[in-house]
């Protein structure tokens, strides 16, 4: 399969650099641009991408509200540009429903396997940074009065298994190293574990997991 991947970010320069690098890529293709939220939200409308790269900072429309609209309107899944500083922006961005975050400082090569992770559904560029993203997240939104989060009490044993994965960063493969089990059956769990939570992605579950931890 082609993944096919939509550009948003305000700079020209980072899209072309962006391009050279995916377009470089036999399984990938870009298929658009954008030089704001408005423009990317239409494209993914139109264009249909697997996955859309989304700067959080763009004039007009926003990153973030733009990363909602694209969630919500379609199946395409949206991999934050970002500069990593832990900001407001970047925890409303997971709130509505980015699947991860790749550096605009990261090699060629993150970006590529930041791509395809995220097409594959698997969402996890590096497990650091998603663990330290989760964790400050979850430091900022604990409160010990809150009730059990929507759905968690629907999930059966292997499916708190996996969720409890997920708030470890784990990818799909080490998911299914430390449970026993196959990266197929993973997907599965982890596909339920979402529904039933009524999260948009895994990062979002993660999110519930250190909630969960923390209460």
């Amino acid at each position: 399969m082609t993944i096919r991947v939509l550009i948003a970010d305000d700079h020209a320069a980072i899209r072309a650099g962006l391009r050279m690098i995916l377009d470089a890529e036999d399984d990938i293709e870009v298929v658009g641009e954008a030089a704001d939220g408005d423009v990317a939200v239409a494209q993914a409308k139109a264009l249909r991408p697997h996955v859309v790269l989304m700067d959080v900072r763009m004039p007009g429309v926003d990153g973030i509200t733009a990363t909602e609209r694209v969630t919500a309107d379609g199946p395409a899944k949206v991999l934050i540009l970002t500069t990593f500083d832990l900001d407001e922006y970047v925890f409303r961005t997971l709130r509505a429903g980015a699947s991860g975050f790749v550096l605009k400082s990261a090699s060629g090569q993150s970006l590529i396997d930041a791509v395809r992770a995220v097409a594959a559904g698997d969402g996890v560029l590096a497990p650091e940074v998603t663990r330290a993203v989760i964790t400050a997240f979850a430091a900022t939104n604990t409160d010990a009065a809150e009730p059990e989060p929507s759905g968690f009490g629907d999930l059966t044993e292997r499916e708190r298994e996996v969720l409890d994965c997920l708030g470890d960063g784990l990818s799909n493969a080490q998911i299914a190293g430390r449970l026993f089990i196959g990266e197929t059956t993973v997907k599965t769990h982890v596909s339920r574990v979402l529904t039933k939570l009524g999260v948009r992605s895994r990062v979002q579950a993660a999110i519930v997991a250190r909630e969960v931890r923390d209460r």
